[in-house]
């Protein structure tokens, strides 16, 4: 099978694209609205139902949409899976931003809204856009990829500063270990930025961290408001 690497293929020829790029900005633009409050989780597309990670998942992602918070995810299987049907259990909207791949990742039967992209650095901004904290539950490549672009969205200020919790201690403890010991030790980031991340085992204790964050950010609201 002949691999076509898109990015690596475009020449300047093909400018044109760029009509693509605005016509799924727009896309998730029209269809997000309105969907707030929402919560993204992120993690791994290779768990199966059963799976104590699925399982919880599914009853963080519930939890947050009985508190009603939209629950959004990349819109495929495994914890992306678990997390849409938690929020279809829950009654609320439950979002599955899908990516066209060569291997094929069909939307999950849980979403109830969907949007398939083309490209992944829109379906990223999208991700991001409409949450209010950020729930990263164990994964791979893409994982780290989406963790690591929420915290420098935070670093840069292109984003507010919203809670980013990693679950399970046991899966992440490494990561962590090594960004304290190199990465925060030799400058590279500073302690506030590491501080936004916060580590739970308990679904929750998740769900109780974003409410928590949530009802603040609406009493700070409320004050700015009358200060004004």
């Amino acid at each position: 099978m002949t691999v076509g690497y898109e990015i690596n293929d475009m020449a300047k020829e093909e400018s044109w694209r760029i009509f693509r790029f605005i016509g799924e900005m727009v896309e998730g633009f029209d269809k997000l609205s309105g969907i707030e409050p929402a919560v993204t989780i992120y993690g791994s597309a290779r768990i199966k139902p059963g799976d104590d990670l699925y399982e919880q998942t599914s009853v963080i992602a519930r939890r947050l949409g009985e508190l009603g918070f939209s629950i959004i995810t990349g819109g495929g299987p495994g914890v992306m899976e678990a997390a849409n049907r938690g929020a279809r259990e829950a009654g609320v909207t439950s979002v599955g931003l899908n990516i066209q791949l060569p291997e094929e990742q069909t939307p999950n039967p849980y979403v109830t809204r969907s949007i398939t992209f083309n490209h992944f650095f829109i379906r990223k901004v999208m991700l991001v856009k409409y949450a209010i904290a950020f729930i990263i539950m164990p994964g791979g490549l893409g994982t780290l990829d989406e963790l690591t672009e929420v915290l420098t969205l935070m670093q840069t200020h292109k984003i507010k500063p919203f809670p980013v919790i990693l679950f399970n201690s046991p899966f992440w403890e490494g990561f962590l270990a090594w960004v304290r010991t190199t990465v925060l030790a030799k400058g590279f980031i500073s302690e506030e930025e590491f501080n936004h991340l916060r580590v739970s085992d308990h679904p929750e204790e998740v769900v109780e961290t974003v409410q928590k964050w949530y009802i603040k950010q609406e009493v700070v609201g409320r004050k700015a408001l009358r200060r004004s």
